[in-house]
């Protein structure tokens, strides 16, 4: 797949702009109340360069890396005096059909490699250093499918910014200079009916979602009352101007359980974009129109956290 979106740059920790990877876990935890409980997450936190470069090493062709994100709550106890700008609690969407929910989150640790069994070490190693001061909230290991396709069958991540509109997209700038470099994260764990989805003709999927199912082709909507999932997370301001952002999203599933979704993961350099694109697929545009692909898909969680520069996070895990 060289050439291609996912093929980025060499990674390290804190490196929003790897590539893309064929596995991927997404960890959540919430930290303990208790001094005691922060002072070993900061610990950790401080370690996470070594930790990546420790199990990194053990086959470099495999490309770990790892993410911290960090949320409005334990962000307020690592650094009281000051957050970014726009970091706030994921807020809940009520839409005329559908909800988004808010669920609980400290942490987010973003885990990517070549091989899952990297993904894997490396969570178990983590787990066991935070020890008792965190509590798993949710824990989902992703997979590449096919040609970058999710369970839907569709390719996915086509509208990812690439070359110099990638950092322009995802990271914070001079807006916000002192936590530039940094970039917003939300994530949201969707399950799909599949069997729903099944019963859908291909001409209907592919009008839900904007794009050709086979080639990928991109469908022109902007005439139709009833816009396209394609369409409706495109976003522009009031001039006209497009705001991109930088999604990982990775298939997950358990067979034997009927369990297969997406885990929709989105960096960005302005929080709103993201919240502006979920209002937009969960209320409609216009009201009512809402995104169809969510009467197949419905979210069980939704957080947002702040992933920091390395310099950033090596000062938040010092001792306040």
């Amino acid at each position: 797949m060289s050439g291609k979106n996912w093929d980025r740059v060499p990674i390290d920790a804190q490196s929003v702009d790897a590539p893309l990877s064929l596995a991927a876990v997404f960890l959540v935890v919430t930290v303990g109340g208790d001094r005691a409980a922060l002072s070993k997450v900061a610990s950790v936190l401080g370690q996470l360069d070594d930790l990546v470069k420790n199990v990194g090493f053990r086959d470099l062709s495999g490309r770990l890396s790892c993410i911290a994100g960090i949320g409005h709550d334990l962000w307020a106890r690592l650094s009281p005096d000051g957050r970014p700008r726009e970091l706030k609690p994921f807020a809940p969407i009520d839409g005329p059909v559908h909800s988004a929910p808010s669920t609980p989150g400290d942490l987010l640790f973003h885990i990517r490699a070549e091989r899952s069994d990297m993904c894997f070490e490396f969570e178990r190693i983590l787990l066991s250093s935070l020890g008792g001061s965190v509590t798993v909230v949710d824990e989902v290991t992703g997979f590449r499918y096919f040609d970058a396709r999710d369970l839907l069958g569709f390719v996915d991540g086509t509208a990812n910014p690439t070359g110099p509109d990638l950092p322009a997209s995802a990271l914070v700038g001079d807006e916000d200079a002192d936590f530039a470099g940094g970039s917003y994260v939300v994530v949201q764990k969707y399950l799909h009916d599949l069997g729903s989805w099944a019963e859908t003709s291909t001409h209907v999927q592919e009008e839900i979602i904007g794009r050709t199912k086979i080639d990928n082709i991109e469908i022109d909507d902007d005439d139709k009352p009833r816009k396209s999932h394609k369409s409706l997370a495109t976003i522009e301001d009031d001039a006209g101007n497009e705001y991109d952002i930088l999604r990982d999203n990775m298939p997950f599933g358990r067979p034997g359980q009927k369990e297969f979704g997406t885990y929709f993961i989105g960096y960005t350099r302005y929080l709103w974009v993201i919240e502006k694109m979920l209002q937009r697929m969960y209320v409609g545009e216009p009201p009512g129109a809402y995104d169809r692909l969510l009467d197949f898909s419905t979210p069980h969680t939704g957080t947002t956290f702040f992933a920091p520069t390395r310099p950033m996070l090596q000062k938040l895990a010092k001792p306040q």
